[in-house]
């Protein structure tokens, strides 16, 4: 039982009651494709795709190897302590889209606007508390755009802060985490820039090694790519493939899909091309490899379908292929290296795959948070009007109401996750990943299979919002329109 806490008195509000509108709690899932921006599918004659995360899909199993491993190449390799080696995986600690201050071994979530979340400041295993927070950064949770790591969230020259938006980084996060941890709970010295770059390399090494490769080809699970796939090609649409990883790797993995003639589906398949430089460079060429994975020296004067092709750069694709603007929609999951330079300098639309909105739809949905969150924004519209008042009454109602609306805060977000909550909001603004998933993607969805729920004419619009300046306006024309509705219903 809520209680509303006027300054003449009480009022009960039960959980349940007429402030959740109906439905609420079902109105969403993990199978619907949401829309940034209008996207008519009738219009869109090309399907791109990355391949990890995209075509494939991985379990969570992926991560404890990648952090195993890692953790074994910083003690063993780089000499760390073995007794890092006894701090196991801790599954679902880190989030998609952190930060991590090289500089101060701090990680972190900040939003749109690069202030950091407080109570989302990790040192280690350990939350830093705000007032510390405020203490390191002159007094202020605000992170400088000059001290963020580039546009791709690789760091640029000099400790910087970086932020971690592949799928694949989860283990890192940990790793550091972990490490940090150690040093701090044991006072041993050390530095954290060093830290950070010998995690960072340990990681490096799973890929570079070929672990990766090898666990991935003997986890491969569900095969919704087949029917996909099968779909868009029975539909007339053509198909390619641009993924950095190596052609023995995705070979395996799309027969086991998809089937051994896997590249009967695309016109053209483009491995190894080293994305982002990939949409922005114009200096590799293109190279044909042979039936055994081989370079051929022949120069490439068309992108021919059967044939698989190694690094080359977009220039040279829109050139020899004359796809081009919106009747192109390329899937992947990374929002710098896949999506942004195709939406920003090359008109493509663009389709981002979020695993995570599975685990998030799904909190959202739940009874639960509808229930804290709409009497969250019931009390703040109560404290914005009530702080008008001065007299000492209103002042300790107003006071223990800024309590509460903090007690409600933490509980939403330890609804998603205890120690940096959902990858798309913060308190009341979105998360920095959140802002650039609406600006660097057209619709986004958690996997590639949600495509089979649609028409291949539908068209995906997207919700109109209200502004800050619209919303009471906003809410008088839903009123308007409940009336409507209730009044020529039979």
């Amino acid at each position: 039982m809520f209680y509303l806490k006027l300054s003449h008195g009480f009022s009960s509000i039960p959980p349940g009651s007429d402030l959740i509108p109906p439905g609420a709690c079902k109105s969403l899932n993990s199978t619907v494709i949401y829309a940034n921006n209008e996207v008519n599918l009738s219009e869109v004659d090309i399907y791109g795709f990355d391949y990890d995360y995209t075509l494939a899909q991985y379990s969570s199993t992926l991560n404890t190897l990648i952090y195993n491993t890692a953790r074994s190449f910083l003690v063993e390799h780089f000499k760390y302590p073995k007794d890092i080696g006894k701090y196991d995986y801790i599954p679902n600690f880190a989030v998609r889209g952190l930060h991590y201050d090289i500089q101060k071994g701090l990680l972190m979530k900040i939003d749109a606007f690069h202030y950091i979340e407080p109570g989302t400041v990790y040192r280690g295993l350990s939350p830093v508390p705000d007032e510390e927070v405020l203490q390191l950064y002159g007094g202020t949770f605000h992170v400088p755009l000059q001290q963020d790591s580039g546009f791709y969230g690789k760091v640029r020259s000099g400790p910087k802060v970086k932020q971690f938006m592949d799928i694949f980084s989860i283990p890192e996060m940990t790793l550091l985490a972990v490490a940090n941890d150690f040093f701090n709970t044991n006072d041993i010295d050390y530095d954290p820039v060093h830290l950070f770059k010998d995690v960072s390399e340990a990681i490096g090494m799973v890929h570079l090694k070929g672990f990766m490769y090898k666990w991935v080809m003997q986890d491969l699970g569900e095969k919704p790519t087949d029917s996909v796939l099968h779909r868009l090609v029975g539909h007339g649409k053509k198909l390619f493939l641009i993924t950095n990883s190596p052609f023995s790797f995705v070979d395996k993995g799309m027969t086991h899909m998809v089937g051994q003639n896997w590249r009967d589906f695309f016109d053209v398949v483009i491995v190894q091309a080293d994305k982002p430089h990939f949409f922005t460079d114009c200096i590799k060429p293109f190279r044909r490899l042979d039936g055994n994975g081989d370079l051929q020296w022949e120069k490439i004067n068309s992108l021919d379908k059967g044939q698989i092709y190694k690094q080359g750069n977009l220039f040279d694709f829109l050139r020899l292929t004359g796809w081009r603007g919106s009747k192109v929609l390329y899937f992947g999951d990374h929002l710098y290296s896949d999506l942004a330079d195709l939406m920003l300098r090359h008109g493509w639309r663009t389709a981002a795959i979020v695993p995570e909105l599975d685990h998030e739809t799904k909190v959202v949905s739940a009874h639960q948070y509808a229930v804290t969150l709409t009497w969250l924004q019931a009390l703040t519209g109560l404290m914005e009007r009530l702080q008008v008042h001065r007299d000492p009454r209103s002042k300790k109602v107003f006071d223990e109401w800024q309590k509460e609306r903090e007690e409600l805060r933490v509980m939403t977000k330890n609804l998603f996750n205890p120690q940096f909550g959902s990858i798309f909001r913060t308190c009341h603004n979105p998360t920095y990943f959140s802002r650039r998933l609406s600006r660097f993607s057209d619709i986004y969805m958690a996997s590639l299979s949600c495509l089979l729920n649609y028409d291949l004419s539908y068209t995906f619009y997207p919700r109109r919002t209200p502004l800050q300046h619209e919303a009471p306006l906003w809410m008088d024309q839903q009123h308007s329109i409940q009336s409507l509705m209730s009044q020529s219903a039979p």
